[in-house]
């Protein structure tokens, strides 16, 4: 009887509290007071965490996000730097800093799909998956973490801009604006970094993704204006969606625009928002699609 009575004591007890696992050996308790809301946000910052211990547990991976825009920066702005003339007029570092800004921003994309096949590759999402979380938490969390990721970085290398000459003109609300720009085509690039790591097969094929990146960058307006390639690579540079934030940050910043009067240069602001927010609705979908798929 006594047995019987402490089953149901038991019982009703871990009725009204729940426990729930978390992320790095942390235990939460589940009030039953709580929505399913609250605990989508709780999983998330738990994985948030989960993603920044890696970097404090290994810088190596900061060192390598900042390591080839700050060689480009040197290599560009002082190697190469005599030689390149900006049309118009002005001061090539000047020119090339936006730039790097959004080649910085546009690299990201690579972490997350790298970061996101390497725990698919390890069993971690079907860990996540059975365990009592919220399904989106695995999603956003990456999603959070390399945002501020992304911040930190662009904190880092708008200080080593200051260092070597460069002065954001345009006024402190243009310049917020034109960091905003920055930070919302890195935001698209999430998904497409979500979606590419839940397809490609191993983390060695996500390290081949540089040779993707690398070209969709380099034929934009970060080191040279569109005015300057031939016709028809200049056309492809002015409608790369990089270009877009790029030309829309130098204005911004106040720095050397170098626009050639084609439309997409002469409407590079409205570009700037269209590209990240058409990227967002194109691959939210198909990555939740991909996602879901894991669990059959």
């Amino acid at each position: 009887m006594s047995t019987s009575t402490s089953t149901s004591t038991s019982t009703a007890g871990t009725t009204s509290t729940d426990l729930k696992a978390g992320v790095g050996g942390v235990s939460l308790a589940v009030d039953d007071t709580h929505g399913r809301a609250y605990w989508a946000v709780a999983d998330c910052w738990n994985l948030v965490r989960r993603s920044l211990t890696h970097y404090q547990r290994q810088p190596s991976y900061i060192l390598w996000m900042l390591g080839f825009p700050l060689v480009s920066v040197l290599l560009y702005g002082y190697v190469f730097g005599s030689a390149m003339k900006v049309p118009g007029g002005g001061d090539y570092r000047e020119f090339l800093m936006p730039g790097m800004f959004t080649m910085t921003m546009a690299f990201g994309f690579m972490n997350t799909a790298t970061a996101f096949v390497t725990d698919s590759s390890k069993g971690v999402h079907d860990r996540f998956r059975s365990m009592p979380m919220a399904p989106s938490a695995v999603v956003t969390g990456r999603g959070v973490a390399d945002m501020l990721t992304a911040c930190a970085e662009l904190a880092i290398l708008a200080l080593t801009a200051l260092v070597i000459g460069w002065r954001a003109d345009g006024g402190l609300l243009a310049s917020l604006a034109a960091f905003g720009l920055l930070m919302l085509l890195r935001f698209s690039l999430i998904w497409v970094g979500v979606w590419l790591g839940l397809v490609v097969p191993g983390p060695e094929q996500a390290g081949s993704l540089f040779a993707v990146a690398f070209p969709v960058t380099m034929i934009s307006s970060v080191f040279v204006a569109p005015s300057l390639m031939p016709n028809w690579l200049g056309v492809v540079a002015a409608w790369n969606p990089v270009s877009a934030t790029v030309t829309a940050t130098r204005d911004l910043f106040g720095n050397p625009v170098a626009s050639g009067g084609s439309w997409p240069e002469e409407h590079a602001l409205l570009l700037s928002v269209a590209w990240p927010v058409a990227i967002t609705l194109l691959f939210v979908p198909l990555a939740v699609r991909r996602f879901q798929r894991l669990s059959r």
